[in-house]
Formats: C-alpha cells, structure tokens, sequence
C-alpha cells in the first residue's frame, strides 16, 4: 500500500540567489541561463514517491517560492505559516547573499512552527571561477546555527544534488513526523509534475484574494 503525505516547503534567500532555478531544476528538470526573477510569489506542486522502510510513500510537495527583494519580504511570514520545511538558500558567488541568510532564518523562526526542518543551501557552484564564499568560509559562518547539520551544495545548471537535497528534507520531515519509523537512503522512486484537486483550488482562490490588489503571484502553472 502506499500512503501519501502533503508537506508545504518555503524557499527562502536573497535576490539572485538561485531559488526558481532550483524549484524549475527539481519540478521540471530545466535551467535557463535568463530565468526571470520572482515577483511577489511563485508557487509549484510535485508529486514523489520514494521507498520506506516497510512500504513506498507518496509526497506532495507544496513549494512556495518569494521574491528576494526587501518589498516583498512582508509576504514571507504569511506563507511561512504551515511550513514543514524551509531552503535558506545562498549564492556562493556572492558574500552578501551568505550574511543575508541571517534576516532569512530569523524571519522564519519568528513566523514557522518551531518544529519547522531548515536547510541551508549553497547555489551555483558550477561557477567556481566568481566564487566569493569558500566552503569552509560558508561553514564556519553557519555554526551558530546548531540546526545545520551540514550545507548542501548545488548546482541547478547541471543538476547536481539538488534532488537530493529536497530528498535529505523529505526523509527529515517524514521521521519527525513520525509518519514512518526510517526513510531508507534509498531513492527517490517516481517523480509526478504538477496536479490539480479540489483542496489546491480552494487555496489557490483564497490567495488570489487576499493578494490580487497587492501583489504580483504566479498561477500560471495552474490556470
């Protein structure tokens, strides 16, 4: 039998840091080298099945993407709410994008349960000839966080680990939230695109109208 589970994952970090790249990488397997900013709010659905300890399990993720800029930070903490998961992501060719992970996190532990799973995610390194933040450098500066247990490095124009990384996520929700005993580190068995139900319409419809008048958010994806 396989249970399905919905988790809603926030992705955080500062303009130019790599977040829609990396959701358009993880939903729909693509990079481009102009993908266009968010503005105000992007939102995608995908369906994962991976293998548990007993049994297969379905994950619905909810992955909400917000725009990076200081005008739209105001959006963050409605959205956070609900959260089971929160990416903090920085660009490693960029040392201001490292120290702004700061304003991210204490945004986050001021508005998310306080249970909430929290990544810290290293973007482009692909890019190693602009580098401006080191590995070492990116872990020192995250020590004080006793949450991170490691930074993840990736790459969205080859791929590298991001699946894995919102696979690390998956398994740290579902064993906290003692939906399963262990998530073997096994595998992401199937990946599913967008869907559309009854309960994601009704949510949809609700953000629409509470942000129509004041916000840009992509539904385009769901139309």
């Amino acid at each position: 039998m396989v249970n399905l589970l919905k988790y809603k994952i926030i992705i955080a970090g500062s303009k130019d840091s790599g977040k829609t790249s990396l959701i358009a990488r993880f939903c729909d397997n693509i990079f481009k080298e102009d993908m266009k900013a968010t503005i105000g709010v992007d939102f995608k659905r995908k369906i994962i099945t991976v293998e548990g300890s007993h049994n297969e399990i379905s994950i619905e993720l909810n992955i909400w993407d917000f725009g990076g800029e200081e005008k739209y930070r105001t959006l963050f903490p409605a959205y956070a709410n609900g959260a089971s998961a929160a990416f903090v992501l920085f660009d490693t060719t960029s040392k201001k994008s490292l120290e702004d992970i700061d304003n991210w996190i204490k945004i986050i532990d001021e508005n998310a349960y306080p249970n909430i799973v929290k990544q810290i995610i290293a973007t482009k390194i692909d890019l190693e000839s602009e580098r401006e933040v080191s590995k070492k450098g990116a872990t020192d500066f995250c020590k004080k966080y006793d949450w991170c247990k490691e930074i993840t490095s990736t790459s969205s124009k080859t791929g590298e680990n991001v699946e894995e990384a919102f696979l690390y996520v998956v398994k740290e929700i579902v064993v906290k939230d003692g939906e399963i005993t262990a998530v073997t580190s096994g595998t992401l068995l199937r990946a599913e695109g967008k869907v559309k139900d009854h309960v994601h319409e009704e949510m949809m419809d609700e953000v629409k109208a509470h942000w129509r008048d004041h916000y840009s958010i992509n539904f385009n994806n769901y139309a």
